[in-house]
């Protein structure tokens, strides 16, 4: 009875703890108390138990090591999302690891073990861990070498404790690091590594003021080589020099020790290099990052927003001299010097640089860090298991804009007057336009049809992210014209992707320079054959005759025939010049020698120009100039949106800034990376899901990224995939686009490599998807034509009629494929080269593979009769052969059906697929 009082009491007070009640029941008579179990308190009260004194102990190196995973929220710059560390218990001494994938976890151990028990002369005794599933990989290797394996209990991590402490110092000092540097958090492998470096170095209390360092190996450290992370630093690079007239240093950040010579890691911003030099002179009292930053910006509200910048310039460039007909610009990137020995030790260890006998960490990946245009750093946090809400916000993407673009594009003509720079920038443009007799002002009375005019402003950006210039156009309104009156063709053609590939190809295994020319002002180059009226530029009317209108002269910006008035002027001028157009390209010229060629490659206003004669293509451009005023860029860097990398052994193509430029305008920058482009469960359909409210950005993305197939076949299929929805996307087409480019932030560094001395041999990939599409069942035909060892065109297609079978659908990806390569062969035809080998096509199916090579025509096949016939006059005549090929190296499987994750990235690096940073490292296959 007494206990039911007690329970009932317990009740009333709304479950409250035994001392409590026992305490009310001291001194309220009426109350009882009682050490009865409550289910409800149990239940709802339960929690985790004190942690008590760690029993693991250690007597000597090696014998208990700590171990866990650090997940960073912000990818860094060149791909890593992890680091692992290795703490020896006995000595608290830390080897840290970046990895790009937890799935590196076990052979990174395997070579941590091999190092230290090689140079210790003893083995690793146990390894305490958490349960995750990059230890659970360990258990079978840690068996075999009989390693005793310790892990904590589900969901406590503070029985790892000893780990998770040395977690907290390392990510709190690289953030003061980085932060007293003011460099952005993408460099945080650079960051973490010094920190455990320096960590390593320090006295600690529990080693009785001893640091790990010493304990480990029984010497003091050597506080003499130490400097300020992130501090100006001017490395001695006379034997990097092309001539003695080059100077001896250029401004660097430094960013680390090296782990394998007595020597620092320096990054040079303008080259996107990494020096390790030991002849160097640090300025410790200066950190370019921050010194710009103050100058470009002005303090921002939160204090991790200046983390934003994607690149800092070390100096501010002078002010050019006014430009004459010709001009050198020296912001473009030089090629990297053959004779540049680009380290392939990984920087991030935490062993004494100048110790040759201390065991350095194992290189688990090399790097040869350069800075490329990243999505912007989220603010620096502790860490967390989970990932944050995905949610983005358009201030994010102001925010953005406003730190990069110290002077905003204005959206009105009111706006941009009211701002200096572009103010400016206009004045310049008009004082252009009237040096160039572009119009003259006539009464408005006898104008048959008056075109309106407006300034469009734009940013120019180099390839490095940085602001180039501030950009103010005056165009006309084309939309005002009418066909026949003041127009009549339009047509301008310009260069097709194909052609670009192919003529770098050709320029990288000849080993022939590529230069690259932007004309000035291309389209008022030319005079109008039409009577055209445009009003007067907003802002700068004449106030002399302010209701005169300007009979134009000269073809503007903006107009219908603009661009087919420049093309023809451009033509003629290179037909007086000996140049011809190919029939197979008209934008690109062609003038045979009997010294040697020069090939011209025209998109609008941007040219290149290459040959194997230096001397006569720079003889070339000079007469050009005399013609023409325009900007000599030097060395090909960046065409289209293409950032072109030179290299020992070629070329490599990517755009990583228009990557990055889509992912900030869709608010994706700091988004979960995506393994494949798409799912192979993404049945897409025109009925699945849900029409878009307003369809205008899906629309508008999808035709973003269409342009960048130019660079990158493995998005092909994707892109076409998506593009089939663009009369009526709904939901879940949205979802499968926001997965593609959660793919490009996670390979936003991956490019094409064009091969330097690769065979001028043509063969292709060919290979169809039979009834892929599951709402029209038509199949899809995807193909790579390669010339040599290089990828230079590819295309994934639906099929415009049904195939009856896979034979069908197969021999249909044959014939689009015979196209493309003929008209290959026409190409190099024109430019003067002949295959001396048969180009062959390889197909993966021997039914398609028969028809293409037997003579009898079967009945069948008499809707194919088109295809049939022009196959098979091809391979009569030797033109092609078609092979078979095992279906496992088929590459052209990549373009016609999504894949899974693994043969998925197997296709990529077979097709030539690279990430910048294994380029830089050159871990290819030359």
């Amino acid at each position: 009875m007494q206990s039911n009082k007690s329970t009932s009491w317990h009740h009333r007070l709304g479950h409250p703890h035994f001392q409590v009640l026992q305490y009310l029941a001291s001194i309220i008579p009426t109350i009882t108390s009682s050490k009865d179990n409550c289910d409800s308190c149990c239940i709802n009260k339960s929690h985790k138990l004190r942690f008590h004194d760690s029993s693991l102990s250690s007597n000597s190196p090696l014998q208990l090591i700590f171990s866990d995973v650090w997940s960073s929220p912000i990818t860094s710059f060149d791909g890593f999302k992890y680091y692992i560390i290795f703490v020896d218990h006995f000595t608290n001494y830390t080897w840290l690891y970046p990895l790009k994938h937890k799935s590196d976890s076990l052979t990174t151990f395997i070579r941590f073990q091999h190092l230290v028990e090689n140079y210790f002369q003893t083995k690793i005794k146990q390894l305490f861990s958490d349960n995750g599933g990059e230890y659970i990989k360990l258990a079978s290797h840690l068996t075999s070498c009989g390693i005793s394996h310790i892990t904590s209990p589900p969901h406590t991590p503070e029985h790892n404790g000893y780990a998770e402490r040395r977690h907290r110092h390392i990510v709190e000092t690289s953030l003061s690091l980085l932060s007293h540097a003011n460099m952005p958090l993408k460099f945080w492998p650079f960051a973490v590594t010094t920190a455990t470096y320096l960590i390593n170095r320090l006295p600690t209390t529990t080693l009785q003021n001893d640091s790990p360092y010493f304990r480990l190996f029984h010497k003091l450290p050597n506080y003499n080589k130490l400097r300020s992370f992130g501090c100006l630093a001017y490395p001695w690079l006379r034997p990097y020099s092309n001539h003695k007239l080059q100077p001896r240093s250029k401004p660097c950040v430094f960013v680390g020790y090296s782990s394998s010579q007595s020597a620092y890691h320096l990054l040079d911003p303008l080259t996107n290099k990494i020096y390790t030099s030991r002849h160097i002179h640090f300025v410790e009292t200066m950190f370019p990052y921050a010194s710009i930053t103050q100058i470009n910006t002005n303090p921002p509200p939160n204090p991790d927003t200046w983390l934003h910048i994607n690149f800092i310039p070390l100096s501010t460039p002078p002010p050019p001299p006014p430009p004459p007909s010709i001009s050198n610009s020296t912001q473009q990137a030089p090629p990297l010097p053959s004779t540049l020995n680009i380290p392939t030790n990984s920087p991030f260890s935490s062993s004494s640089p100048p110790s040759a006998n201390s065991p350095n960490s194992p290189n688990i990946s090399s790097s040869n860090h350069t800075q490329i245009h990243h999505p912007p750093s989220s603010p620096p946090h502790t860490r967390q298991l989970r990932k944050p809400n995905p949610k983005y916000h358009n201030n994010d993407f102001v925010l953005y804009q406003s730190i990069i673009q110290p002077f905003p594009e204005p959206q009105t003509i009111t706006q941009a007057l009211k701002q200096p720079q572009w103010r400016k920038s206009m004045q310049e443009e008009f004082d252009a336009l009237l040096r160039n007799q572009t119009w003259s002002l006539v009464p408005p009375e006898s104008v048959p049809n008056l075109v309106g005019s407006k300034w469009v402003f734009r940013t120019k950006f180099k390839p490095n992210g940085t602001i180039d210039r501030l950009k103010a156009r005056l165009v006309a309104k084309g939309f005002h014209q009418r066909p026949g009156l003041d127009y009549i063709e339009t047509f301008s053609p310009v260069v097709k992707p194909a052609t670009l590939r192919l003529v770098l190809s050709l320029a990288s295994s000849q080993n022939w320079s590529l230069r690259q020319l932007d004309i000035n002002n291309a389209f008022l180059q030319d005079t109008l054959t039409e009577s055209v009226y445009m009003s007067q530029p907003p802002g700068f009317v004449d106030p002399s005759f302010p209701h005169h209108v300007c009979k134009l002269n000269k073809a503007i910006y903006g107009l219908r025939q603009a661009s087919r008035a420049w093309y023809n002027e451009l033509k003629y001028f290179l037909l007086s010049a000996h140049f011809k157009p190919t029939i197979s390209d008209p934008s690109l010229f062609v003038r045979h020698s009997n010294t040697s060629p020069i090939y011209i490659l025209v998109y609008v206003d941007d040219i290149i120009i290459t040959g194997p004669n230096s001397s006569l293509v720079s003889s070339f451009i000079t007469s050009l100039a005399h013609k023409f005023s325009l900007k000599d860029l030097g060395n090909l860097s960046y065409f289209l949106g293409v950032e072109v990398l030179p290299h020992p052994h070629g070329l490599f193509l990517s755009q990583s800034k228009y990557i990055l430029d889509l992912l900030t305008k869709a608010n994706m920058n700091n988004c979960k990376p995506a393994s494949t482009p798409l799912t192979i469960s993404d049945h897409l359909t025109t009925t699945n899901g849900t029409p878009l409210h307003d369809p205008k950005n899906y629309r508008s993305f999808v035709g973003r990224l269409q342009y960048l197939s130019l660079t990158r076949p493995d998005v092909a299929f994707a892109v076409n995939k998506l593009s089939q929805f663009m009369h009526c996307p709904t939901d879940i087409h949205w979802a499968a686009l926001k997965r593609l480019l959660r793919y490009l932030h996670g390979t936003i560094h991956h490019g094409l490599f064009i091969r330097r001395n690769s065979p001028l041999k043509l063969h292709a990939f060919t290979d169809a998807d039979w009834a892929g599409d599951k709402q029209t069942y038509r199949s899809t035909t995807g193909y790579i034509v390669y010339l040599g060892s290089n990828p230079i065109a590819w295309s994934s297609k639906r099929q415009p009629t049904l195939a009856r079978s896979s034979t069908e659908a197969e021999f249909r990806a044959v014939a689009s494929t015979t196209t493309e390569v003929q008209w290959t062969i026409s190409l190099l035809s024109e430019l003067g080269y002949k295959s001396t080998t048969t180009p062959t096509i390889f197909c993966d199916n021997l039914s398609a593979i028969h028809y293409s090579a037997n003579p009898v025509f079967h009945s069948r096949m008499k809707h194919l009769a088109f295809d049939f016939h022009f196959v098979r006059e091809k391979v009569q005549d030797g033109s092609i052969r078609v092979t078979h090929i095992k279906g496992d190296d088929q590459l052209a499987d990549a373009l016609t059906k999504p894949l899974l994750k693994h043969p998925y990235n197997t296709l990529l690096s077979k097709i030539g697929l690279l990430s910048r940073s294994s380029i830089l490292r050159e871990h290819i296959n030359t």
